[in-house]
């Protein structure tokens, strides 16, 4: 997803299929079982899930082609020495991002050994 995307759900961008949209998006919703980093970006192009617009697609076509050039992805996690062992967070906040509901968006991620857990 392009980075500072700013969708809206009053776009003047012409309706898509709305069945076509919804399938694609729920099939990506089962995928951030197993790929956490699309998660936000699934959850974001999920709010317009009742009148898609064209730049939704879009975006969600841009999504696709980043899982198509990185399935072979995943997450790893190795044994370390206990001694070794750091617990490490960043977070990430938008203050009022939100165009329609001028809401607040942080996100956080923690390491443990350098493996994402949450």
């Amino acid at each position: 997803m392009t980075t500072r995307l700013k969708l809206s759900k009053r776009s003047t961008e012409p309706l898509v299929d709305a069945t076509v949209y919804r399938s694609i998006v729920g099939s990506l919703r089962y995928l951030v079982n197993t790929r956490p980093d699309l998660a936000f970006a699934i959850g974001y192009v999920s709010h317009f899930l009742e009148e898609p617009r064209k730049d939704h697609l879009a975006t969600v076509k841009q999504i696709l082609h980043y899982v198509t050039g990185t399935k072979n992805w995943g997450l790893r996690y190795e044994k370390k020495k206990e001694e070794q062992v750091q617990l490490t967070g960043f977070n990430d906040s938008d203050f009022a991002g939100d165009v329609d509901a001028r809401k607040s968006t942080t996100k956080v991620i923690f390491f443990l050994a350098n493996s994402p857990i949450t």
